[in-house]
């Protein structure tokens, strides 16, 4: 499914913002956007082996539109940026973000980037 099919699942109210931060989301990573399950918009992946031996493949930096709060993944959590963010709250592992509105499209920015240089750290980030 391509980001044009998937636009006709997400309600009117989250339609205008799923557009914007795709474009924002795409000008930062220099990716293309890809649907993953649960439907999030991904934004690069990488391949992880943990010491385990578990292994698997994930979305680098991402969104999803849902119907209450868009969903922001994969971000960097400077705190000086995230108080400059804007109205939003921090889940496990992500960020809520009522109306994209509400919040600083520049620092948004930089914490998409501070996000994917600390997992390049890491991992191999490659398109998806």
């Amino acid at each position: 499914m391509n980001l044009a099919e998937f636009m006709v699942q997400v309600v009117p109210e989250r339609q205008a913002d799923t557009v914007a931060l795709a474009a924002v989301f795409g000008e930062v990573t220099g990716f293309a956007p890809d649907i993953w399950p649960g439907k999030i918009i991904g934004f690069g992946r990488y391949e992880y082996r943990y010491d385990s031996g578990r292994t698997g493949v994930s979305l680098a930096t991402g969104f999803a539109p849902r119907k209450a709060e868009l969903v922001l993944y994969g971000l960097g959590l400077d705190e000086k940026l995230l108080a400059a963010l804007g109205r939003h709250r921090r889940g496990k592992g992500c960020i809520y973000v009522r109306q994209l509105e509400h919040v600083q499209t520049d620092v948004l920015r930089c914490l998409i980037a501070s996000g994917l240089q600390d997992l390049a750290r890491q991992w191999t980030i490659r398109p998806a």
